[in-house]
């Protein structure tokens, strides 16, 4: 039987599988159109190319905040997309590769020289040989056949995220904004992970705390790779942070966004990340509670 992508397990239509299926195809489809009437620049094959590239980061990011999301929002369905977002990294990953052939005039004896001599080249496809092992693996049948070595095989993914970025940091040479950002929000992922493992509970305030370790640790990233690659001092790059005026670098962009997700507990989640445990904001009407019944008002009992 044909599984659709936009069906769950019961064979019905899931509105977030449907939403994430047709965000999926999106990029693709609109580079495809923008290469085929030719606006994509003076180097459209190369536009082609690093575009692709960069959303094989962008979802494989994204595939990485489903279970941070979910448990931070209780939002348990998330979980549905979670393999559709990794299998999507895979697939442009993929045509990312197939696109460096076509570049390279579908010359294979040069594209594997050129792989194995540039050491981002040989970073990015051990990236794209580990996507595909997860890929291929990635089906109900190999996750009951492998068991308790598929979770172990498939933990992979975090060491394979850390090789697409240093693959894209290293592509894009002189501007890295976008590669510093991307890999600040994969510290904030993994940073939430590290509480998960601490049992640091989650709650809107360590959140907070999260997205400014997140943030400082991208603009010690940047300041890091700056004085490495081109001799600029760390403490210009880190200077050029508080300078607002040229507007906002890649730190501020990884806290905002980090942040959001303690609104977001506070409305949607749990503060321990386990259902069925009290949602973050009824703490703060309990506060209120001995307030509230000294003006005589009735106290309500949603917070017990």
């Amino acid at each position: 039987m044909l599984a659709f992508p936009w069906l769950d397990r019961a064979g019905r239509l899931s509105g977030l599988k449907l939403a994430t299926f047709l965000a999926a195809l999106a990029p693709g489809l609109w580079y495809a159109a923008a290469y085929g009437l030719d606006r994509l620049g003076a180097k459209p094959l190369t536009a082609f190319l690093h575009a692709m590239g960069d959303w094989t980061v962008y979802f494989l990011i994204l595939s990485l905040a489903v279970t941070p999301l979910r448990r931070v929002a209780d939002w348990p369905k998330l979980i549905l997309v979670r393999r559709m977002l990794g299998l999507t990294a895979l697939a442009y990953a993929l045509i990312h590769l197939v696109l460096y052939a076509a570049d390279q005039k579908f010359d294979l004896v040069r594209v594997a020289t050129e792989i194995a001599v540039r050491i981002y080249l040989a970073i990015g496809f051990v990236a794209l040989v580990g996507l595909a092992v997860l890929g291929a693996t990635s089906t109900d049948a190999m996750i009951r056949r492998l068991g308790r070595t598929w979770t172990r095989l498939h933990r992979l993914v975090y060491g394979l995220a850390v090789l697409a970025l240093v693959h894209y940091v290293l592509q894009s040479k002189i501007d890295v904004s976008k590669p510093v950002f991307w890999s600040g929000l994969f510290l904030a992922l993994m940073g939430w992970r590290l509480m998960h493992h601490l049992t640091v509970p989650t709650t809107p305030l360590t959140l907070l705390g999260l997205a400014a370790a997140a943030g400082l640790a991208t603009a010690a990233l940047e300041a890091a790779w700056y004085a490495l690659a081109t001799g600029v001092p760390a403490g210009l790059v880190l200077a050029a942070n508080l300078d607002l005026s040229a507007g906002l670098r890649p730190a501020w962009w990884v806290f905002g966004i980090a942040a959001l997700a303690a609104p977001l507990n506070l409305v949607r989640g749990k503060p321990d990340g386990r259902r069925g445990s009290a949602p973050a904001w009824r703490p703060f009407l309990a506060a209120l509670a001995p307030l509230r019944a000294g003006r005589g008002e009735p106290v309500s009992r949603t917070g017990d």
